[in-house]
């Protein structure tokens, strides 16, 4: 795709109120699909904006997709109070449903990073979505003991040297589903990818071109 996406700002209305939200589409006006991305942990300076989600959405809208990214319940200028991801669970599935209705005809998809990564985990497994690729999920808070995995084609990275993310723990979780999501490892990279988002945005090209053919 050429050209820089066309980027709107608005609100949506999510259970504890309106969310702030940024859709990018492509340049071209051609949409053959949908993505959402949720943000990182709120509390720690987690936003829509931050690079790792915007990585993902731009990586998206390269795709031919829409990418909207919103601002979990009290983040930012988004009603209502943060809710140990409870709450953020529900304001995903907001996000998804308004994604749906607006792009009623293409693949849907789901992304996450961190804190963002574990909650659409948690809504892959609890509504359906045509893929999911999950940035150093913080599942051993967030999404651990789902009672049943998401189904669809799913992609997890994470860089070797994450210092909030311990891949081994992502590993060890990982190995206790079945079948389990395709796994990517990022030598020498951190929590946010500092100086390896092209990294990142390779691997999550390459995962979305094999699966919406």
């Amino acid at each position: 795709m050429n050209g820089a996406p066309e980027t709107h700002k608005f609100w949506l209305d999510g259970p504890a109120g309106k969310l702030e939200a940024v859709l990018d589409t492509p340049a071209d006006g051609e949409i053959r699909g949908a993505a959402v991305v949720c943000h990182p942990h709120p509390q720690h300076g987690g936003t829509m904006h931050n690079k790792v989600a915007h990585t993902l959405a731009r990586t998206f809208v390269r795709t031919g997709m829409a990418a909207l990214r919103f601002n979990f319940r009290g983040t930012e200028g988004s009603e209502g109070r943060y809710d140990n991801g409870k709450g953020e669970l529900g304001d995903a599935l907001a996000a998804i449903e308004w994604m749906r209705d607006e792009y009623p005809d293409g693949p849907l998809w789901l992304a996450g990073f961190s804190f963002g990564a574990a909650i659409s985990i948690r809504a892959a497994a609890s509504t359906k979505v045509d893929g999911l690729v999950s940035v150093a999920p913080a599942v051993y808070r967030f999404a651990k003991g789902l009672k049943r995995q998401p189904t669809c084609p799913w992609l997890v990275v994470q860089g070797d040297e994450d210092e909030l993310v311990a891949v081994d723990e992502t590993i060890e979780w990982l190995n206790g589903l079945e079948p389990g999501p395709e796994l990517i490892i990022i030598e020498g990279a951190e929590h946010f990818f500092h100086g390896r988002l092209n990294d990142l945005r390779t691997a999550v090209m390459e995962f979305c071109q094999r699966h919406c053919e």
